[in-house]
C-alpha cells in the first residue's frame, strides 16, 4: 500500500526502521521533481522534492544499508520489452 509523506524529517525516521528494506530514487526530468521511494514491510513511501540540494543532503543522509537505487524516468521502460517476448520471433 503506497502513503505519501510531505515531510523530510519523518520521511528519515521511516528509513530508519528496521522493517525497511530497500530505498529507490527516481529522477523525472520533464517534471523536474525527484522522488524517493522507501520499502518497508507493509507500506511503500514516498517523498517528492523539486529541490536538487535538499535530495542530495537526503541522499546523503539515507543509512548505509539502504544503497538506494537510481532510475531515470524519461529513460526508464524506453522500447524494452521483456526477455520472453524477445523470444517469440
Amino acid at each position: 500500500m503506497p502513503k505519501e509523506v510531505a515531510d523530510i524529517k519523518k520521511f528519515i525516521e521511516i528509513c530508519r526502521r528496521k522493517d525497511a528494506s530497500s530505498a529507490r530514487i527516481k529522477k523525472n526530468k520533464k517534471a523536474h521533481n525527484i522522488k524517493f521511494k522507501v520499502r518497508c514491510q507493509k507500506h511503500l513511501y514516498t517523498l517528492v522534492l523539486k529541490d536538487n540540494d535538499k535530495a542530495e543532503k537526503l541522499k546523503q543522509s539515507l543509512p548505509p544499508s539502504m544503497r538506494p537505487d537510481l532510475y531515470l524516468s524519461q529513460i526508464q521502460f524506453d522500447g524494452i520489452l521483456p526477455e520472453h517476448e524477445n523470444d517469440r520471433s
